[in-house]
């Protein structure tokens, strides 16, 4: 792979976009996402903690802007030292940083309500629906059920950027094929995935839907991603800035989960500072005129820059099997900080994850989701019924697809149909979600 193509500033399905000097792509890109609805949803969606009281609590919006800062930080350094390095043109390391917090900005974009529960609340209601004997379901092949049954933010954050939002069916938001290609943690489809049986980081998870496939196949031709066959089919290596993206919210979200652990009571503060101080490198903070949330701020911001540090020292580090495509882990994993953030990510796993709270809440939440896709899913039925025209809905669905503001424009097939239903329901606010489940519930 070569930086000429891998930051290429050509917009997706916009053969007539001429770069404007004063206002670069990749702020243009910043922008477009910034200023989108499915952006600003992201401020009553869940990060850890669903439907929290403590405003200090982050939610996906904050993720998404921290994160944004840290790739920002990430990127000036990495571009930095290919200018200084690796022939990089002057300037370039301001692009290279830009559309770093571009995609960074997009990361969590296609996230349903309630964090990864309600992805599996998402996928947990059509592998039961699958099962049934519903004709809308039935019709619909099995490689790509796996789309809907193992429902991946990933993919429908995709979606959103190069489809759904802003130039409808016609590139999305139309960004630059080199944040695009940043965006793209995992550069292949679900029915692919299935078949390339890889001990490979980037098919870890899918995330691209079959219909937008050609839409990616476009961007990863235009940034240079090796390309990988299986028979007719294809999947790509991931662009090299795919792990300082990566390495942003992996750092935010271990960190930043200790903070918010503090303020919602399920740590105590001397485990909160015994691991931002491993991590930082500090062995004490005295800050003795300080308060406890202050030294919390101090000790959790020099934790970030130390992540910071080593991250890009891993990328310096295996920059040959990055620009190859071989590379296999991720930035954290091969840092010299691996450890600490181990040890961060099995006391999440172990006693903030399952916190009876947290618990009872993803609970509510699953409940939540079933009953909403219970609810609308009659919509899509009687659709099918009718030919796919929305005329034909009789008038308890009607006025369903009206209360609910259902979007049926692109529905032709049962395929489209459960996109529709999986757009509607992944783009709802977690309060929104709990508003349409009464909805349909009549209470």
């Amino acid at each position: 792979m070569d930086w000429q193509n891998l930051l290429d500033r050509r917009r997706l399905c916009d053969a007539n976009y001429v770069e404007k000097t004063d206002r670069p792509t990749f702020i243009q890109d910043a922008d477009r996402i910034t200023f989108s609805a499915p952006f600003r949803r992201l401020a009553n969606k869940t990060q850890v903690h669903p439907l929290y009281e403590n405003d200090h609590l982050h939610h996906r919006l904050i993720h998404s802007v921290e994160t944004a800062s840290v790739g920002r930080s990430l990127g000036i350094a990495v571009g930095d030292w290919l200018e200084k390095e690796h022939g990089l043109g002057a300037g370039e390391k301001y692009v290279v940083a830009g559309m770093t917090q571009a995609a960074c900005l997009a990361h969590d974009i296609g996230n349903p309500p309630f964090g990864h529960s309600g992805e599996a609340a998402i996928g947990s209601w059509f592998a039961e629906s699958f099962r049934g004997p519903s004709e809308l379901f039935g019709a619909i092949e099995t490689p790509l059920r796996l789309e809907f049954q193992d429902f991946e933010g990933n993919a429908q954050g995709f979606r959103i950027i190069s489809r759904l939002e802003m130039y409808r069916n016609e590139g999305g938001m139309r960004l630059s094929m080199g944040v695009l290609g940043a965006f793209a943690k995992y550069p292949v489809t679900a029915r692919v995935r299935a078949k390339a049986k890889q001990p490979y980081r980037g098919l870890k998870k899918f995330g691209v839907f079959e219909s937008d496939a050609e839409l990616f196949a476009q961007v990863a031709e235009a940034v240079g991603l090796p390309v990988e066959t299986l028979g007719a089919d294809r999947w790509w290596r991931r662009h090299p800035l795919v792990f300082l993206v990566e390495a942003a919210d992996d750092i935010c979200y271990n960190i930043l989960d200790l903070e918010d652990a503090y303020a919602s009571g399920d740590f105590n503060e001397d485990i909160v500072l015994k691991h931002l101080q491993s991590l930082a490198g500090i062995p004490n903070v005295d800050l003795a005129d300080r308060t406890t949330d202050e030294i919390i701020a101090y000790a959790r911001a020099r934790a970030i820059g130390s992540a910071i540090d080593a991250c890009v020292a891993a990328f310096k580090a295996n920059y040959d099997a990055i620009m190859s495509g071989s590379f296999s882990g991720s930035l954290i994993e091969a840092s010299a900080r691996s450890r600490e953030f181990a040890a961060i990510e099995n006391l999440s796993r172990q006693r903030l994850f399952t916190s009876p709270r947290k618990t009872e809440l993803e609970v509510f939440g699953r409940n939540v989701l079933h009953r909403v896709l219970d609810g609308l899913i009659g919509v899509f039925e009687q659709l099918r019924a009718r030919n796919w025209d929305p005329a034909g809905l009789d008038g308890y669905h009607e006025q369903l697809r009206r209360a609910a503001n259902l979007d049926l424009r692109d529905v032709k097939d049962e395929y489209t149909a459960l996109h529709a239903l999986t757009d509607y329901v992944s783009g709802m606010t977690d309060r929104y979600a709990v508003k349409i489940a009464k909805l349909v519930a009549g209470v």
